[in-house]
């Protein structure tokens, strides 16, 4: 018999008693909420149904999901849902990847002002990808594109960052052509590095005249005008790291990558290799050495700590469209992409291309799986499906 794999469930049961005291007790309520919904995903807790198979009978009791978007367990099915409809977003044209950080120091004030500086993040991205974009020396069109926030790095350690994933091209001012940008090239790197850094700089110090930062710990000195603008100094003369990687290599390569990069979480159970009595072993890629897979160990309370480092904030968006691909001018602006490009229509996103049926039985392969039982949260679930495998066999 296989062995159970390792869950970051399994490592909050574990290991939660010994956080809490390692945080004398101050847990937030956001904090508690997300660790109550990771342990009792997918388990009697939640409810569930029971389906059999109406050709050979099989039963399979189906728990229901905690629907946590920090939860490892429930971003299959909302990106399998999400990425179907993008199906119909996606042009015939060569597709690019871009990728803006910030600096570790601004980072730091960005772990204590969340909503604003994840949401200056997007829009200073947004807004430089956009204004290069126009610029007719450059390409002279509207862009359309996804931005996704991650906040974290490959070691959990907190590193805010946006993807952009954009179509190699966009329309004319007037809508009147598709503006295709060169083969393999997109937008000058440093150009957007700079624009992106003036344009953050610039919000995040009007923010601070109209008093929406706010600095705890050791950052409390930066309450104070003259401290803040000589922090921020240094970061007017950096390079900020803006980087294209590769052009994908077509339409299906789009929605491989969008299925793998949007609806991630800070760590997925396919990386947890290992837990003890006070420590976890996880992989990770080290991008120094070309994405070499290694593994780290950290102090439980150090690897629950991190992962915490990573909740947004409630309501917060992290999948935004601009653009022809922003939600109000979306649909009428894609049709006219494909009018000039001369595409056929996208599948329905009701359309599967995997040859499955979501309720066909997993052990016939021929029957359909239907629901027969529903039980409510603490029901005693071992014993209905003891009693319906008896009354079936």
């Amino acid at each position: 018999m296989a062995r159970q794999r390792l869950e970051l469930a399994d490592v909050v049961r574990a290991h939660r008693a010994r956080f809490t005291t390692y945080r004398e007790g101050r847990v937030s309520a956001a904090e508690r909420r997300v660790l109550d919904d990771i342990v009792a995903c997918r388990t009697a807790a939640r409810g569930g149904h029971v389906e059999r198979c109406d050709a050979c009978g099989h039963l399979r009791i189906a728990y229901n999901s905690c629907r946590n978007r920090h939860c490892p367990k429930c971003q299959e099915l909302a990106r399998a849902e999400w990425l179907a409809d993008r199906q119909q977003e996606v042009l015939p044209v060569e597709y690019f990847h871009v990728v803006f950080t910030v600096p570790q120091e601004i980072a730091a004030l960005a772990l204590q002002n969340k909503k604003l500086l994840y949401a200056l993040l997007f829009r200073a991205s947004a807004e430089a990808l956009r204004e290069i974009a126009a610029d007719p020396q450059h390409l002279g069109a509207e862009l359309g594109f996804l931005s996704v926030l991650h906040t974290w790095g490959q070691t959990l350690e907190h590193h805010p960052h946006v993807h952009c994933v954009i179509p190699g091209g966009g329309l004319a001012p007037d809508g009147s052509t598709w503006v295709s940008c060169r083969p393999g090239f997109f937008l000058p790197v440093r150009v957007l590095s700079r624009l992106f850094r003036a344009k953050f700089l610039y919000h995040l110090k009007r923010a601070f005249r109209r008093g929406k930062l706010g600095f705890h710990g050791q950052l409390t000195p930066l309450r104070s005008a003259s401290a803040f603008r000589s922090y921020l100094k240094p970061m007017f003369r950096r390079e900020w790291v803006v980087y294209a990687k590769p052009p994908f290599g077509g339409p299906a390569q789009v929605l491989d990558y969008l299925a793998r990069y949007t609806h991630r979480v800070a760590i997925s159970n396919h990386r947890l290799v290992s837990m003890t009595a006070d420590s976890v072993t996880f992989t990770w890629k080290d991008y120094r050495l070309d994405g070499q897979k290694r593994t780290m160990t950290l102090d439980a309370t150090e690897f629950l700590r991190r992962f915490l480092l990573h909740l947004l904030p409630k309501g917060f968006m992290r999948i935004r469209h601009y653009g022809f691909l922003a939600n109000r001018c979306r649909h009428a602006k894609l049709d006219r992409c494909r009018q000039l490009l001369a595409a056929a229509p996208s599948p329905s996103p009701l359309d599967r291309t995997d040859g499955t049926e979501p309720l066909q039985c997993p052990q016939c392969r021929r029957g359909r799986m239907a629901c027969i039982l529903v039980f409510a949260a603490g029901d005693a679930t071992a014993d209905f499906a003891s009693k319906l495998q008896l009354d079936s066999s």
